[in-house]
């Protein structure tokens, strides 16, 4: 039988828990702080952790309820220890960590961005390496080449801000609220990529990306035609914004994967959520000759299913974690 695997996330301002068998998802729970978070205009990491510690059991009990299964047919249990907020990632922690001692079953510490990378996997039972992968977030934006289910090859990453983390300050700029990435996507369908803003890295070769001269170059827009007293069309920036973001992770993805020879690209992490992105991929991929598996939208952002998908893989390939685990707020892309 397949083994059930608990997954635990709280590295920012969500606290899930999902339970899977094998690839199949039995229950994916989630309860959020957003909207007290929201109130201060982000996350406040102090309030994050509170948060957590009031949330873990109920959402831990509700989705073993969900799964229809008790904690003791658990065969491991799977929770993120980085990267996040060091007091949210400590308290799932610490909670998986008393759970897993007291049913004597394994850890598994999940590496945050490898989760996001792994929710793929739900969406395709017959998904298999080698493939090309795109991860899109608030705090990474990378082109990666995935040679088996545990290694990966980064191609090319950001050499500043990433991608989520440029359309959350677009957004403040445009005075949207948080999160302010699905507001920018939306405003930017009433409006068109009329203004010109800066390709990044134009003309550069490899899989680099930068966003913080893109991010710059909108807020000194915004300021010109405010100091001179001018009218602008917020839509039509943020639609433009948004054209020269994500254009170029789709046209990224599909060179790489023409470089690797592979011909399956995924992607993952929340800003892959983005419809623009979902269609510039679909579209780049179909005229490349390539196949896309994209995660639903609902698990592009922090969810408890991609940790439990990745603790799979790490079960499978017997790498399990001491209860002396740390959480770390910073871990490296592989």
């Amino acid at each position: 039988m397949e083994p059930l695997i608990l997954g635990i996330e709280s590295s920012c301002d969500e606290t899930a828990a999902a339970v899977i068998r094998g690839r199949r998802l039995l229950s994916d729970e989630i309860i959020s702080s957003a909207t007290l978070q929201a109130q201060f205009g982000g996350v406040v990491p102090e309030l994050a952790s509170r948060a957590h510690t009031d949330a873990v059991d109920l959402v831990v009990q509700r989705a073993l309820d969900r799964a229809g299964v008790k904690k003791e047919e658990l065969s491991a249990v799977a929770v993120t220890y980085g990267a996040g907020l060091l007091g949210a990632l400590l308290v799932g922690l610490s909670f998986a960590k008393g759970l897993a001692y007291g049913l004597n079953i394994p850890l598994i510490g999940v590496n945050h961005i490898r989760g996001h990378l792994a929710a793929c996997y739900l969406e395709d039972d017959a998904l298999a390496p080698p493939f090309l992968s795109l991860l899109a977030s608030g705090g990474h934006t990378a082109i990666l080449y995935c040679k088996n289910e545990t290694e990966y090859e980064v191609l090319g990453g950001t050499r500043d801000d990433a991608v989520g983390e440029a359309f959350d300050k677009v957004a403040r700029v445009l005075s949207l609220p948080y999160p302010g990435g699905p507001h920018v996507e939306k405003l930017a369908r009433e409006g068109q990529p009329v203004i010109g803003l800066p390709v990044m890295l134009k003309g550069a070769g490899g899989y680099d990306f930068s966003y913080s001269g893109l991010k710059t170059a909108v807020i000194n827009y915004v300021h010109t035609k405010e100091q001179k007293g001018e009218e602008w069309n917020r839509a039509d920036l943020a639609a433009s914004f948004q054209h020269a973001a994500l254009d170029i992770l789709a046209r990224k993805a599909v060179e790489g994967a023409r470089e690797k020879g592979v011909n399956v690209v995924t992607a993952g992490g929340g800003v892959v959520a983005n419809g623009y992105l979902r269609e510039k991929l679909a579209l780049a991929c179909e005229k490349a000759g390539l196949k896309l598996v994209l995660p639903a939208k609902h698990r592009c952002t922090d969810n408890a299913a991609m940790i439990a998908c990745e603790g799979l893989i790490q079960y499978r390939a017997g790498n399990f974690s001491p209860l002396s685990l740390n959480a770390c707020p910073s871990i490296p892309l592989r």
